[in-house]
């Protein structure tokens, strides 16, 4: 029902379409002419080659418009329902309550993003002189799916920040500015950095591990680790979701 309203509501502004197809075509644009320009200089960067980065940067485009689509629009709404104390809406209908503030919001036309992503993707791929069978297919949308679960938890759990901060219009910002690191390998890092935005900020996770098992990059035990951390900062957020809701004091309190 709310993917559908979402959508209705979209339509009314069909030009929105050709802005978010022309800031996707931007974005890809920006995203190749610096590869081209570092790949200039060197052939290799840190063992990844040009195609092979193309990949990643299409996996952090195509990821990027999952999040502008459904995750961002979501996070921001709850995040300005905390403040004005409109929460109560979401709080007293007889669903859970985390489900209905992640999935009120929809803006269809970032799917233009998406689309933009696979093309990049496919591009490198085909630019691959390397034989990719159904396993590393089946990989490839397994770890995609984690990454999108990864960045939804880490969106949930700066937007539950509100229940204490309550003035946190710098989020979204703050989030495009981590997620931009994507871009490239997590590999290329300082190990500082490295660990910081795969366990604090999970980017590392969510992009460079699903471009891996594409590219013949991937040891499976990382896989599993992403698994498996996917599992326990879901639990974590899930856990973190309900004690902020005791910090809530809405228009009804």
């Amino acid at each position: 029902m709310y993917v559908r309203l979402g959508a209705l509501n979209e339509l009314q502004y069909r030009a929105n379409f050709f802005v978010s197809l022309f800031q996707s075509a931007l974005s890809v644009a920006v995203g190749l002419v610096v590869l081209a320009l570092v790949y200039a200089q060197t052939p290799s960067l840190n063992g990844w080659t040009h195609s092979e980065l193309m990949v990643v940067l299409g996996v952090q485009i195509l990821l990027g418009g999952v999040v502008h689509m459904v995750i961002q629009p979501n996070m921001q709404q709850l995040t300005d329902e905390v403040r004005d104390g409109k929460l109560d809406f979401a709080l007293t209908k007889p669903e859970d309550s985390q489900l209905i503030v992640s999935l009120r919001s929809l803006s269809l036309w970032q799917f233009t993003e998406m689309i933009s992503g696979v093309t990049v993707i496919g591009v490198g791929l085909a630019r691959i002189d390397a034989h990719i069978d159904a396993v590393h297919v089946l990989a490839f949308f397994g770890l995609l799916a984690i990454g999108a679960i990864l960045i939804y938890c880490f969106w949930l759990i700066l937007a539950t920040g509100a229940f204490w901060l309550v003035n946190t219009w710098f989020l979204a910002d703050m989030f495009e500015g981590l997620f931009q690191v994507g871009r490239w390998p997590i590999g290329i890092y300082p190990v500082w950095l490295r660990y910081s935005m795969t366990y604090l900020v999970p980017i590392g996770f969510a992009v460079t591990v699903p471009a891996q098992a594409v590219t013949h990059r991937l040891h499976w035990h990382t896989a599993g680790v992403a698994v498996v951390f996917a599992v326990a900062l879901a639990a974590f957020t899930r856990w973190f979701w309900r004690l902020g809701l005791k910090r809530y004091s809405g228009a009804s309190a």
